[in-house]
């Protein structure tokens, strides 16, 4: 199975990227299975009813959140009728939707998604996201052909943890969040393929994808003077892109994706 994973969506220049060329690489790439973050979507803080639609239009199988997941207040009510998007396993209890699901590729092949937030140097305290991921392996990860996980938070500890705990049952873990792409892809030694960070869909010509004179005043000054707004230049779209066995579960291989944008320019 080839699965495209997909980093965190940042503002109109992400959505661009995404609808303008996801179509393409699922036809070029022949992808089975496509996986999306879109929690930064809107604004750059959490996501929409509408923008979610346009990414799931554009190619996405699913759409992952994250600690933006409700944000934007009708996420709320959109989530418990669109079963493709998810929000994190260990979010509060009360929380509407849910944090994995099993799905379906064009083939008819069982593809397991679940997300988790970690806990290092995150603003609140989620739930163990250990003991959150390893009940849904092993509630549903036997009904699937391909499982992948999305690791979301700041610790990049937290997330190899995570690749390491999971590795042999899960086909990928992937990390989000922190919107900074990783060169550490590699397949564990039990055959879950791995990249610490994903990256963002977003213009890197910014601070993790906001635009640059309001991050660096408050870094310089320690003073705020306007509200953060998403860069709106050319975005890259970033993530990675595995193969996997459908017999066994495990990756066969697994590429970093760099499409458009400054990094792609750079040759990354």
């Amino acid at each position: 199975m080839r699965i495209l994973f997909l980093g965190d969506v940042m503002g109109r220049a992400g959505r661009a990227a995404v609808t303008e060329r996801l179509p393409k690489l699922r036809e070029d790439w022949k992808l089975d299975f496509v996986v999306v973050n879109g929690e930064n979507a809107s604004g750059g803080m959490g996501l929409t009813g509408a923008h979610c639609k346009l990414i799931l239009d554009a190619g996405a199988d699913v759409v992952t959140l994250g600690d933006h997941a409700f944000d934007q207040k009708d996420m709320l009510t959109f989530i418990e009728t669109e079963k493709r998007v998810l929000r994190p396993l260990n979010f509060a209890k009360t929380a509407p939707g849910r944090g994995a699901g099993l799905f379906e590729d064009r083939r008819g092949r069982k593809v397991l998604v679940t997300q988790v937030l970690g806990q290092v140097f995150m603003k609140r305290a989620f739930d163990d996201p250990f003991s959150a991921i390893d009940e849904a392996l092993r509630r549903l990860g036997g009904q699937a052909q391909a499982r992948l996980v999305d690791m979301h938070c700041e610790a990049t500890s937290e997330k190899m943890g995570m690749g390491h705990f999971c590795d042999g049952r899960a086909s990928l873990v992937v990390g989000t969040h922190t919107h900074v792409p990783t060169g550490d892809a590699q397949i564990l030694p039990g055959g879950t393929a791995y990249l610490t960070d994903a990256g963002m869909c977003g213009d890197y010509n910014s601070v993790i994808g906001m635009e640059k004179a309001e991050p660096m005043r408050r870094f310089v000054t320690g003073m705020s003077k306007t509200r953060f707004e998403p860069a709106k230049g050319e975005a890259t779209l970033s993530g990675c892109l595995v193969e996997t066995d459908d017999r066994t579960g495990q990756a066969t291989a697994i590429r970093m994706v760099r499409q458009g944008g400054r990094l792609e320019q750079a040759g990354l």
